[in-house]
Formats: C-alpha cells, structure tokens, sequence
C-alpha cells in the first residue's frame, strides 16, 4: 500500500486482511494466526496519527521498539472498534465490538400505529377525528427514575456501573451487556410502587386530528412526538394514523374521479330529457340526448373528489347510462310500439332479412 494512503483506504484493507486471516476462519494455522497479528499490530500504528509519523520517519523499527509488540493492539483497540463492529457482524451477525460510553444510554420511545375508516363522503371534505390511545407515558410518581421517591440507586458491583462487562479470550477483548444489571450500571434499592421500577406507565392519550380532503387508501399521517415516551431522557416515539377508504354502495373511486352506473328508461334513450344522478353531495340533473346508447359514459365536471395536493382542484363524475328495455308490456304498450315498428318499417325488414340478416 502506498504511504499516502488515507485512513479510510488502511481500514479497508486491514478489514479485508482480517476476515481473510482470522483464527476462526483458520483453525490452527499457525502462518494465519501470524498474519492476523501482524495486520492488526500494523493497524494499531497506522490508524494513530502519531504513530504512524514516527512509522514514516523510522520505518518499522521505531527506533527500535518495534510495533510495541500485540500489547499495543490491545491498547489501541478502543480507537477502532468501529472496524471491529463490522468484523463481529460478518463473523457472527451481531454488531460486537461497539461500546456504550457511560452506562445507561437515553432511548428513544417506540413509534405508534393507530388505524381509521372514512367514508368518499368524508375524503369529499376531510375530517376530524378523535382518538383515544393507550401509551406508555414517563412514571410522574418516580420522575422515570423507576426509584420509589426517597430511595436510592446503587451502582452495579458487577460492571462498575459501565452497563457492560469485558470479557478476554486471547488477544481479543470483548465487551457484553451486563447481566446483573441489564446494561443499565445501576441497581435500584426499592422499586417506585407505581410502576414497579419500569419507569413508564400506560395511559391513555386524547387527541383530535384533522385530515384533510383527498386522502387515499392506506395514505398515513404522521405526528411528530405523539409515540410513547423516550426511557432515560430519550425523545417520544412518532404516532402514524393509518387510513382505511370504506366501500361505497355506488361509487367506485380511481384517484380524483369517481364512476357509477344508472338505469334509463327506453323513450328517455331515445326521446332524450334529464334525469336525476348521484353525487357525493346530493343529486344533481344529468341532460341525456337523443338516441343515447346503452352503455355510453356521461361525464359531469368537478363532481369528483379534490386532489390531495391541489385541493382546489377536483376530479369528475361519470355515469354510465343503461337502458332499461321492458319486460312486460300492456296491450296498449305493446300496440303502439307495434304501430312504431310499423311506421320505421322494422317490422317488414325482419320477416325479409330473417333473424341472421
């Protein structure tokens, strides 16, 4: 590697020299065991801006000391842990190496999901909803400490109050969470009789949210800080309202448009008129022309829903029209459309072209 190289370039490589050499890997291989040594006892020097001038200015001697020996890998290995970490994931699927300054750590409080129907009618002009949510919330007898008022905390003689423990195998030092003490490198003397030393308790949280118009299916709100509380100081989760479009009896949404079907009587169809249709906000007249089709799509403007991101603008209505064709007919009925027939000549066309003509 040329002596230029960053240190982003020398982890990479001793990364890479690690995994390749690395005694699990290599079960008594003693030629493999040195070159483990030997790559980290060269990180150890070279990842320390210090040492690594005193390397480029004496060379691998140190002016005679060498590379101060495995010792000074050990010593070291709090500065690189972070390479380490990725050593324990590849090896063991676990981040290992990565320490906890200082004990107890703040943790953040877990996000909520809280899930609501709203009806075409609802998504036409939004909504407020109100919500009752049970979270867990800061214990306000012990202040979170999780201590009955009064009491005191003592540190773990386990960890020494670190919230983990070191535990040597060779010339690896590796760090675990404390068992006596959870990780938290303090034992309570008397739990808080309210929450029994948990440090939150569950409540329930009264919110009114308002969605606005246009929302979709599964589309989500998001509450910044209205989760359950953060442990240790930690900040509160986030609370995600999911939301859930009911079916309609007669509209079928796609995005801002919506579609239903109406029957029409047969002299409409053909006489023309108007008729009245549906809306989302009531009903409205529909003009049907002459000769109208069974089957055609009718299209009435900005009676669809408004867009999520425009509300001002809104998507259309359309109807498709039925005709709805007779079943049974009076003796009159049936004479006139006969004499109608007769006068459109249907009637001669019939019998002459026969029923495939």
């Amino acid at each position: 590697m040329a002596r230029s190289a960053s240190l982003e370039e020398i982890k990479k490589a001793y990364r890479k020299l690690a995994l390749q050499h690395h005694p699990d890997r290599n079960s008594g291989d003693k030629h493999s065991e040195a070159q483990f040594k030997e790559a980290a006892e060269a990180y150890a020097v070279l990842s320390d801006t210090e040492k690594r001038a005193q390397y480029d200015q004496f060379g691998h001697s140190l002016g005679g000391r060498g590379f101060e020996g495995f010792s000074g890998f050990e010593q070291s290995f709090s500065g690189f842990s972070d390479i380490f970490g990725d050593l324990f994931e590849d090896f063991f699927g676990v981040g290992g190496g990565r320490s906890r300054q200082g004990g107890p750590q703040p943790k953040r409080g877990s996000d909520l999901e809280y899930r609501t129907e709203l009806t075409l009618e609802e998504v036409l002009k939004g909504k407020e909803v109100s919500l009752e949510l049970p979270r867990l919330e800061s214990c306000g007898e012990c202040k979170g400490s999780g201590a009955e008022p009064g009491s005191k905390k003592t540190t773990c003689s386990q960890c020494g109050g670190r919230g983990e423990i070191r535990i040597s195998q060779g010339f690896f030092t590796l760090r675990r969470t404390c068992p006596r003490c959870e990780g938290e490198g303090e034992k309570i003397e008397k739990p808080c009789h309210q929450c029994h030393g948990r440090r939150r308790v569950q409540k329930v949280r009264k919110l009114n949210v308002k969605i606005p118009p246009g929302v979709d299916n599964d589309s989500h709100l998001k509450l910044s800080g209205e989760g359950e509380a953060g442990e240790k100081g930690g900040p509160r989760g986030d609370l995600y309202v999911i939301l859930q479009i009911k079916a309609h009896p007669v509209f079928e949404r796609r995005e801002e448009d919506i579609f239903c079907s109406m029957a029409i009587p047969y002299t409409v169809a053909v006489l023309g008129g108007e008729i009245l249709v549906p809306t989302l906000e009531g009903k409205t007249d529909l003009k049907i022309e002459a000769g109208t089709p069974s089957g055609k799509m009718l299209k009435i403007k900005g009676h669809g829903l408004p867009s999520l991101h425009q509300p001002s603008h809104r998507g259309d209505e359309y109807v498709r029209v039925d005709v709805d064709v007779p079943v049974k007919l009076s003796s009159e009925e049936r004479k006139l459309l006969e004499q109608f027939s007769k006068l459109r000549g249907e009637d001669a066309q019939v019998k002459k072209k026969g029923l495939f003509g």
